[in-house]
């Protein structure tokens, strides 16, 4: 059962990285040119008295298992609300809020029962789940599309597992990301990187990944037709690192793509595809994912 709920838990987080940071340019002038797709990048910070909201939604299906092979279908999704605000003169710290919710359903249900959240027992449960007070910092001042998010994810769940159906891990969990960008051919094309670090606590009686350690490098890169339009492709890895004598590790790839587009001048929509195209101990599925973004 531990590699069906870590890679439940990792389905979630995975695809969440290109929406999740609170963001906004240094200066008027680079605003001017692009809008808010183009140079809000996950890497830089928003200014004093501005907030950025993003709800992001994650579904994850799967029918395939690296144990098993065909498996009946579950369905894993999660809705996370992130709010920062910038502090500070210099654009330099931001903090924020992040909640999340989930709603899964096991053993064959439909694709979409999920939006049922009626807790049928034996196959769905779902609700709150956790929230995490946040910050996020530039280190070096000459250096501002380099910067770091830190995260306590605090459980709000009191069984990780009921009656055969897991739903979030009820370990606490220190989240460190970081965020770097790139922009060339005269800002046509941008390529972002990551990579996050998830250090899990306590016993392994409280939480089934507790002393554990989870790397996860990404890499997205974004072509923009237009400055209210981008196509992007995306590959990330994920590595769990046992700490604590549990004897239980995992690792899988996922390669996908997406599209984010300029609504208006505060609000951005993107849509993202992943495959999760190998692993070790771990499920086998797709995600698919929606996002809205407003900074203001």
């Amino acid at each position: 059962m531990k590699y069906f709920k870590y890679h439940v838990v990792m389905a979630g987080l995975l695809l969440s990285t290109f929406t999740l940071s609170a963001q906004d340019t240094n200066d008027q002038d680079d605003a001017s040119q692009g809008s808010n797709i183009q140079n809000l990048t996950p890497s830089k910070l928003i200014g004093k008295g501005q907030w950025d909201i993003k709800w992001f939604n994650n579904l994850y299906t799967e029918t395939e298992d690296t144990f098993s092979g065909d498996i009946p279908r579950n369905v894993f999704f999660t809705s996370t609300l992130d709010i920062f605000t910038g502090v500070g003169q210099n654009r330099r710290v931001n903090v924020g809020l992040l909640l999340e919710f989930r709603s899964n359903t096991v053993g064959g249900r439909g694709l979409f029962d999920f939006l049922s959240f009626d807790g049928e027992e034996g196959s769905a449960r779902s609700g709150l789940t956790s929230f995490a007070p946040a910050i996020k910092f530039t280190p070096f001042a000459s250096v501002n599309n380099f910067s770091i998010q830190s995260a306590f994810f605090i459980p709000l769940v009191d069984n990780e597992t009921e009656n055969g159906v897991f739903l979030d891990q009820d370990g606490f969990i220190w989240q460190n990301r970081f965020f770097y960008d790139y922009s060339f051919a005269e800002g046509k094309w941008q390529l972002f990187s990551e990579i996050n670090s998830e250090l899990n606590f306590g016993d392994e009686a409280d939480s089934f990944a507790n002393n554990s350690l989870r790397l996860t490098p990404g890499l997205f890169l974004s072509y923009f037709p237009s400055s209210k339009f981008t196509v992007l492709v995306l590959a990330q890895h994920s590595q769990l690192l046992d700490l604590g004598g549990t004897e239980f590790s995992q690792d899988f790839t996922a390669l996908g793509g997406g599209l984010k587009y300029q609504i208006t001048k505060e609000l951005n929509i993107e849509g993202l595809y992943t495959n999760f195209v190998r692993g070790n101990d771990t499920g086998l599925g797709e995600t698919f994912n929606i996002g809205l973004r407003a900074v203001f």
